[in-house]
């Protein structure tokens, strides 16, 4: 069981709501979140309701500020723990929609995909094992997209706006 407490104002000072689950609509609970402290577990945190907007991944530790879990604003809406997977991960990446074009079979973390695979741009992904995080930017950096096991057809189905993507990272322990 996972334990995450958001506060409204910085420095973990504010009105403050405890979650040890998947919440799809905080709004009720705090106007704004400034701060977070991750008790326990690895959290994804939404920047609007029902795991949409902005993503963020947090490991256990303290933020005191929103710039801490590189947020682009105060607003967090929902949230969700994220399951640890101790085995394998497999994912397939694919440059068109659809499952076309080239494939990329990948088991580990990749810093920069663009050194690797002389491309960035992926279309659609199909996630076997594990849970994975895709960057927008090389070194783990830009947007966030959660990408659990399933499959992907089109990069708007893990929320992004467009197909590129940096850097690729298995969430584990």
């Amino acid at each position: 069981m996972g334990k995450i407490i958001f506060y409204e104002d910085k420095n973990f000072q504010g009105r403050s709501y405890e979650c040890s689950g998947e919440c799809s609509d905080l709004h009720s609970h705090f106007s704004r979140c400034n701060s977070i402290r991750v008790e326990t577990g690895h959290w994804m945190v939404y920047e609007r309701p029902n795991f949409t907007g902005y993503q963020y991944l947090l490991k256990g530790g303290e933020f005191p500020d929103y710039q801490r879990w590189m947020g682009f604003n105060d607003c967090v809406r929902s949230c969700r723990m994220i399951p640890i997977t101790q085995g394998s991960h497999r994912l397939k990446i694919f440059e068109r929609p659809g499952f076309g074009g080239q494939m990329m079979d990948m088991t580990e973390d990749c810093p920069n995909l663009y050194e690797r695979f002389h491309y960035n741009d992926i279309h659609s992904c199909n996630v076997t094992e594990g849970n994975w995080i895709f960057y927008e930017h090389p070194n783990y950096t830009g947007r966030q997209y959660l990408m659990r096991p399933g499959e992907y057809r089109r990069f708007n189905d893990w929320g992004s706006m467009n197909p590129r993507v940096g850097s690729i990272r298995r969430i584990a322990m």
